[in-house]
């Protein structure tokens, strides 16, 4: 199964492990390995983690205080958030999760459609896949 971020997500995912690295020269590295690591475990069994509201699951890292945040779509894994798990709760709510999704047609982009039964992306141009 793919999976792709929410354009909001891959930033706060950058600026985690920058966030990181400044602390530490490796601890950015570090970081990216458990996230990417933790998206494999939800990539294996998505429907394993829990429920977090309506179809939002989590799965937390294993060394860090953070947790992968995603719903299960027809054909991909849709990554909603990289959320400390100490700052704000439910931040990622206004990130349209309940909004339906397709997938981009240019590789590792999601956008949310314009309107009900939108036949383009937010981002202009992207039909969804047929």
């Amino acid at each position: 199964m793919r999976y792709d971020f929410h354009p909001e997500t891959r930033l706060e995912y950058r600026e985690a492990a920058a966030f990181y690295q400044a602390r530490r020269p490796g601890l950015g590295a570090a970081f990216s390995f458990q996230v990417e690591a933790t998206i494999e475990r939800i990539l294996e069994r998505p429907e394993r983690f829990r429920i977090l509201e309506a179809d939002v699951r989590t799965c937390r890292t294993r060394t860090f205080p953070y947790a992968i945040l995603y719903t299960i779509e027809s054909e991909f894994i849709f990554i909603i958030a990289v959320m400390h798990l100490r700052r704000k709760p439910g931040y990622f709510s206004v990130r349209g999760a309940h909004a339906p999704r397709v997938l981009c047609s240019v590789p590792r982009r999601t956008h949310v459609p314009v309107g009900e039964g939108a036949d383009r992306c937010s981002r202009g141009g992207c039909a969804p896949p047929r």
